[in-house]
């Protein structure tokens, strides 16, 4: 119990370390990136942290088995280098016993990851692709200055306004001339309102107790209308470009589907889950060969073979999309690979530990 609490507390502090770091830095990108949306006008500011957060949930499944396998590494490289694993081994840890600690961990986390990869993660994609429809459909409203002349529907329309709320939605002293083809209409209101129908997401300013003129410029037949309120359509959705990402449809909606898209986002989730329990035992397979005199040479190498098992989970998530490879063969011969990988790694560890011994037997027979 007590040497299952000591190598288990090496590998979550070193966990939370890594965790920590990547979160940081994916955040710190995240945090630059939408704060420059939100300076060029295409962002309100009231979402940059709330976009910052759900992209950071979105994010962390793939971060996740990355940080478990390097946790894991780095913390038998540090036992191992400090002679406390010939300790661990001396008082009775054999490898099998260390190794059944590895997989108790990694089972652990690999629940962690399952819940985040096929709950959290869809549900906070879900709510950036809310979030970015929510700023796209204010954009045009925060962009707008009061005080000065904004343009808005590709410059056909041009709205004045002399005092706007601060959410974008109020204004007072509203003028609007409004351009279509030959026809030209001016309105002025002392209140307007910005509207976004629910079903289209269709923008309006409605305007309240005001005039419009209507008529063509150079004319003189001008129409003088009073109105109780008036709404001017500023843009319209078109229901043909709505598109809805995979990383956001809920889990039992892919396993309901035979769509070769949906199978390949349901293995790519599965993928996360399968690699937080296979690259901890590559971890361990790899710190089984003696690095003592190049410390980070387990990192080295285990982050080779990660990138490319990752690129290759990549390659196989692409040609499952296109339909190019069965879902019966799709990501799983990658993980079949890395298991064939981590036997023959645990193989060929064994056979050099056993000759290790047996010249050291023939050595110490020959000086006897």
């Amino acid at each position: 119990m007590i040497l299952r609490r000591y190598i288990h507390k090496e590998i979550l502090e070193k966990l939370g370390w890594i965790i920590g770091l990547l979160l940081l830095v994916i955040t710190s990108n995240l945090f630059v990136r939408y704060l420059a949306d939100a300076a060029a006008g295409a962002l309100p500011t009231d979402l940059i942290f709330r976009m910052v957060l759900v992209k950071m949930l979105a994010t962390l499944p793939k971060l996740m088995p990355v940080a478990i396998f390097l946790a894991v590494i780095l913390g038998l490289s540090r036992l191992a280098r400090d002679k406390e694993l010939m300790i661990v081994s001396v008082s009775g840890g054999a490898h099998r016993f260390q190794f059944m600690l590895i997989l108790q961990f990694s089972l652990l986390f690999a629940a962690l990851v399952f819940v985040t990869s096929f709950f959290i993660s869809p549900w906070a994609m879900k709510k950036t692709e809310e979030l970015k429809a929510r700023a796209e459909i204010e954009a045009d409203m925060v962009v707008a200055k009061p005080g000065k002349f904004n343009e808005f529907s590709k410059g056909n329309q041009i709205v004045y306004i002399e005092q706007i709320s601060n959410d974008g939605k109020s204004m007072e002293n509203v003028f609007l001339q409004d351009l279509r083809g030959q026809k030209l209409s001016i309105l002025n209101s002392n209140s307007a309102q910005y509207k976004v129908t629910e079903p289209a997401s269709d923008k309006y300013i409605l305007f309240e107790d005001g005039k419009r003129y209507v008529g063509y410029p150079g004319g003189l037949d001008y129409r003088i209308i009073k109105y109780k309120t008036y709404a001017v359509l500023v843009e319209q959705k078109k229901e043909d470009i709505k598109y809805v990402k995979l990383e956001s449809l809920p889990t039992l909606t892919l396993l309901a589907s035979d769509n070769p898209r949906h199978q390949a986002e349901l293995q790519w989730r599965i993928s996360f889950v399968l690699s937080s329990l296979l690259l901890p035992m590559l971890a361990f397979a790899l710190n089984r060969y003696s690095f003592s005199e190049q410390k980070y040479l387990p990192v080295f190498v285990g982050v080779l073979i990660y990138i490319i098992y990752s690129n290759m989970l990549s390659i196989s998530k692409t040609l499952l999309k296109r339909d190019e490879i069965t879902s019966s063969v799709g990501l799983w011969w990658v993980h079949a690979i890395l298991v064939a990988l981590i036997a023959l790694v645990f193989l060929f560890a064994n056979v050099k530990r056993l000759s290790s011994r047996g010249g050291r037997r023939r050595y110490q027979s020959a000086e006897a």
